[in-house]
Parts: C-alpha cells; structure tokens; sequence
C-alpha cells in the first residue's frame, strides 16, 4: 500500500493555471501507475489524468486534453499535474491515485490520497 497526500489546491480565476503535487510514500512508488480524479458536489469522482510507472505513457479526459499535463518525479516521490487555462467547471476536489496499472487505476480505483480543492472563478 502506498500513501499519498496531495497539495497544491487553491482558488484561480479562469484562465489561470494551478500545479498539484502528490507526494508519495513507500519505496516502491516507481511501481505504480499514477493518476489524478475530480468530483465536484453532486456528482460522481471522474477520472482525469494517469501517468504509467515509467512515466512513458500518459491518458487524459477528454475535458482537459491540451490544458492539463500529468508528470512525476521517481527521486521525490511525486507526481504533478499542471493545469492550464483552469475553467470554472474544473472546480472540483482534486484526488490522487496509486495502482499497478492505468488501466486498473481506471477501472477498479486503487490507493487514495485525502483530496485537495481547486476552485475556479468565472
């Protein structure tokens, strides 16, 4: 099992960008895909963006392709996702997500991190 706590959160007007980290525990973070979910009040957690093991291959919601960019960081642990051109119905609680694999992590979930809110103003 692995830890996560994310940070980053805050409040942006539109059109502006935020970073979100997420930061890892365990020695075996290189193992694990990871990835980055929403869910706003009244609706369901929605995928958003994963990043495999390696980092070698990368999946986005189709919502967010060309403004977000999921990234890590195998020497400190963390994973990042860079969000651009923030829109308000990006407003949402941000979690990270740990799994062997992208499609695991998509389908099943996996390990959790605490959840961090983003809020966008129009």
């Amino acid at each position: 099992q692995v830890q996560l706590v994310e940070s980053g959160g805050g409040l942006v007007q539109a059109g502006g960008s935020l970073r979100l980290s997420c930061a890892a525990s365990g020695r075996t973070f290189s193992r694990y895909a990871m990835g980055w979910f929403r869910q706003a009040p009244g609706k369901e957690r929605e995928f958003v963006a994963a990043i495999s093991w390696s980092g070698g291959s990368t999946e986005y919601a189709d919502s967010v392709k060309g403004r977000f960019t999921s990234s890590r960081d195998s020497a400190k642990n963390t994973v990042y996702l860079q969000m651009n051109s923030l829109k308000p119905e990006d407003t949402a609680v941000y979690y990270c997500a740990a799994a062997l694999t992208i499609a695991t992590m998509r389908t099943q979930g996996g390990s959790w991190g605490q959840g961090t809110q983003v809020t966008v103003s129009s």
